[in-house]
């Protein structure tokens, strides 16, 4: 894909469906009794591969119109599968797959492609071993072999690493497990899979726990549980709609909206450090749907922004980062046009992301004329640059190839993205809907 520098982004537009919310909809949805029915499903690739894994379990799936009916078979109701199931690049689909696996009286395989069998599983096979699921695995990756345990062991599991999603693969364990099933988090992260089983009807806990002298939380579930099936309005994905709200906020008088946007707090957090950076964003028409909360974002280039030269430097480190992990590239190309720059901490999960993204994100800047001093676990970029065009290999990675389009588009001369196509993995109207709001 080519790209090139833009004179503002202006219009009105509406952003594909939350792929964290569609997941985990599609999931209760299957697990539930009687047929749902979700609208606004997202259109990425990683959530037509769950999709099909569930299929491939004995699930019946049809679209109508713009919904999605799942005819669910109950929380014991899966079919072991003839085949492996082939999670593709997502790492949502394996790893809370895996969790419901493994309440299940029958062996499954999950796998993927050459990215996702790269990626850390060990995080969740130990939980759910302590459930009572037998899983084999390739030295902590992929393929996953699970003998599932229809009766398995309620735990108490406190995270030695921020994820939502091994949150999430315990508590879908815990619908199977014979009592109180108990995740303590001393970082906040995603809240999406709480929110969706409450939603179906599932009685969810949380509340603070002491934890050597900090407060930590808690989520617990009790099993085994029943899921009712309803109807499900997945919100606009906040994460995509990040590339269009930061190019048109660094392009000096652009306008642009975007409506129904999920609005939860544990993924709206990247709006703040952007208005740090001196990036003008709105909130508006606040309300909620799903337990989740939406609305709709509003940019306003301020005229002396000149070339996207934001106000001031800005540090990202310690707690915050779990709730930004998927907006950090994208971070770090604002920062490079910031007085002062932009340093990145924390953050060594990145590293084994769909790619090292803390490496690509530092080569590509560099190819583009920036200033960046790569650490471990982040990055630091000097500012304010003024880009140039490059060749910007993404290495596969949708996130890191829609980051370095908004480079482009403030970048002197021409960008070519290499294997753009990734960005299907979520967002496959990416520069369709890029090219309807762009103005040259």
């Amino acid at each position: 894909m080519i790209i090139r520098g833009a004179k503002t982004i202006r219009g009105r537009m509406l952003v594909p469906g939350d792929k964290s919310i569609s997941h985990r909809a599609a999931m209760c949805a299957a697990l539930a009794d009687g047929t749902s029915s979700i609208r606004n499903f997202s259109t990425s690739s990683d959530c037509a591969d769950t999709l099909s894994c569930l299929e491939a379990l004995g699930v019946a799936i049809e679209r109508d119109d713009n919904a999605l009916l799942i005819k669910g078979v109950g929380i014991d109701g899966l079919h072991e599968p003839q085949a492996p199931l082939d999670c593709g690049n997502s790492g949502t689909t394996m790893r809370l797959l895996a969790g419901i696996l493994a309440g299940q009286d029958f062996k499954s395989t999950l796998t993927g492609d050459e990215s996702l069998r790269s990626r850390p599983m060990q995080r969740i096979i130990e939980p759910l071993r302590m459930m009572g699921a037998m899983i084999s695995a390739d030295e902590g990756r992929a393929p996953l072999v699970i003998q599932g345990h229809k009766s398995l062991n309620p735990i108490s599991y406190e995270l030695l690493l921020a994820s939502a999603q091994v949150k999430s693969c315990i508590l879908l364990a815990g619908l199977n497990a014979e009592g109180r099933t108990k995740v303590t988090e001393n970082q906040i992260t995603r809240d999406h899979t709480e929110r969706m089983l409450r939603s179906f009807g599932v009685q969810i806990e949380t509340g603070k726990a002491e934890r050597e002298g900090a407060t930590a939380s808690f989520v617990a579930i009790s099993g085994p549980a029943r899921l009712t099936a309803g109807q499900v309005s997945v919100p606009g994905d906040i994460s995509s709609a990040a590339y269009f709200i930061a190019a048109a906020a660094l392009l000096s008088g652009s306008s642009l909206e975007i409506r129904e946007v999920g609005m939860n707090p544990t993924r709206s957090l990247f709006l703040n450090q952007f208005r740090g950076l001196g990036l003008n964003v709105e909130i508006t028409d606040a309300h909620e749907t799903n337990n989740e909360p939406v609305g709709s974002i509003r940019i306003q280039a301020r005229p002396s922004q000149q070339s996207g030269k934001a106000d001031s430097s800005m540090t990202i480190r310690g707690l915050i980062v779990p709730q930004l992990i998927d907006e950090l590239p994208l971070l770090a190309v604002v920062g490079s046009q910031v007085s002062g720059g932009i340093e990145i901490r924390d953050a060594a999960e990145l590293r084994v992301k769909e790619s090292d993204r803390i490496a690509n994100t530092a080569l590509n800047l560099r190819a583009m004329g920036a200033s960046v001093k790569e650490f471990d676990d982040g990055l630091r970029v000097a500012g304010p640059t003024r880009l140039r065009g490059a060749k910007i290999d993404p290495s596969g990675d949708h996130r890191i190839a829609m980051a370095f389009t908004v480079a482009g588009l403030i970048a002197e001369g021409q960008t070519e993205i290499t294997n753009s196509d990734c960005v299907a993995v979520s967002f496959p109207e990416f520069f369709e809907l890029l090219e309807s709001v762009v103005e040259r």
